[in-house]
């Protein structure tokens, strides 16, 4: 966080502590208030186990545990837009629709993330 000259204050165990005390409330919210965040979690938590048990070495396993989580980053960006955009109203308009839509989207690409990198990874096995 800058101070009035511009410069960054050093962090201390306790500013560090904050962050993560704000940075656990907005993954209790996100759960509490988005069902797609639970489902999500849910399939990772099945999916990373056996991400790990089918890939063969570090490499493999980080290919197909890694867009996993990118895909609950990604999903709590999204929620972050929806609430923003939420927060000015619920009549129509062009920019809230298109940031929403925007969001959706970028949920959908990193779900076709995780499809392409477990596809890479397990059809040649399949098919060999």
């Amino acid at each position: 966080m800058a101070d009035s000259t511009g410069t960054h204050s050093p962090r201390s165990p306790f500013r560090v502590w904050k962050a993560f005390t704000w940075s656990m409330k907005g993954l209790r919210t996100t759960w509490d208030l988005e069902s797609s965040f639970r489902l999500e979690v849910y399939l990772f938590l099945v999916l990373a186990p056996l991400a790990y048990w089918l890939g063969s070495n570090g490499v493999e396993r980080a290919i197909l545990i890694g867009p996993l989580v990118l895909v609950l980053v990604v999903e709590v960006l999204n929620s972050a837009v929806e609430a923003v955009v939420d927060r000015w109203g619920a009549e129509h308009n062009e920019l809230a629709g298109r940031a929403k839509d925007m969001g959706s989207a970028a949920v959908f690409l990193s779900d076709m993330n995780v499809l392409i990198c477990w596809g890479l990874i397990l059809l040649p096995r399949m098919l060999a």
